[in-house]
């Protein structure tokens, strides 16, 4: 289903869930898929998502935002608890699969894609279908499955390399393949880019046969939900603007520090935030 903004042509193109959270506060409006598309917003990106929900959540900051949604009965929905140990994730329902038929004809050929699924929801061979485009990645979706009480844990990724290969960058955490340092360097080395966060340690970037860290302000965390995603759309469209993954890893590791001090959705970058990771020099 899409309404009439969805024919406007667009600058990033985000595909995957949004989601409902079940949060000790009530439902939130979640997925990779909101925190960047809201983050490419501030940063002056016209953006669309292409989506299945089922929008029992009002869309709020997402309003002004164009959405090519097809409607799932029960949108994809997680609970997070988080423990000093890490973060314990239930999925609780799965929307539909997310294919290249459903993207809009003008908005095929955004210079900037950003593939996002959180829940295997996102047809691995839609890489192919955009020539033309930087394609950025964060595959945490196609790394995680569940069980039958729906408690989350790292998976394979069988088309890990594949997919890899026809991207521009992806970005992942150390969470995402649970640590698994033989993993990351399997992925380093099937990537151009590989960003790979590590909560309050920063981020380090794999690139060129070089690896470097980059260590964030310390900020006081008051909630972490969605600062990969907001690192990601801050390192994808620095990226596409300075084509240096350096600066896109520092810039981007500035800015997603910020978020951690405010909850949910209120914790995408402000004016202000862009502006001084913009001009700060290391």
């Amino acid at each position: 289903m899409y309404n009439l903004l969805t024919l406007e042509k667009i600058d990033y193109l985000v595909i995957g869930h949004l989601t409902r959270d079940l949060t000790p506060d009530g439902p939130r409006l979640g997925g990779t898929a909101a925190y960047a598309a809201l983050t490419a917003a501030a940063l002056g990106f016209r953006v669309g998502i292409v989506t299945s929900w089922g929008a029992e959540i009002p869309l709020g900051a997402l309003s002004d935002i164009p959405v090519a949604n097809f409607p799932a009965e029960i949108s994809t929905t997680f609970e997070n608890i988080y423990t000093q140990n890490g973060r314990i994730q239930t999925v609780r329902c799965v929307a539909p699969m997310l294919d290249y038929f459903m993207i809009p004809e003008p908005w095929r050929q955004a210079p900037l894609v950003h593939l996002g699924p959180v829940a295997q929801e996102v047809e691995p061979a839609i890489v192919r279908r955009f020539p033309s485009s930087l394609i950025g990645l964060t595959p945490q979706g196609w790394l995680r499955g569940w069980d039958s009480n729906g408690h989350v844990r790292s998976v394979e990724w069988p088309e890990a390399s594949f997919i890899l290969s026809q991207a521009g960058a992806a970005v992942i955490s150390v969470e995402d393949v649970g640590g698994n340092e033989a993993r990351i360097e399997e992925m380093a080395s099937a990537s151009r880019v590989l960003a790979v966060t590590e909560a309050h340690l920063g981020a380090r970037l794999y690139w060129n046969g070089d690896v470097r860290r980059f260590r964030p302000p310390a900020i006081k965390e008051v909630d972490a939900t969605g600062a990969g995603d907001i690192f990601a759309a801050s390192f994808f469209t620095r990226l596409l603007l300075t084509r240096d993954p350096w600066e896109s890893a520092r810039f981007a590791t500035q800015l997603a520090a910020y978020s951690i001090s405010r909850v949910g959705l209120a914790s995408i970058p402000t004016p202000e935030e862009i502006q001084e990771c913009k001009v700060e020099v290391l």
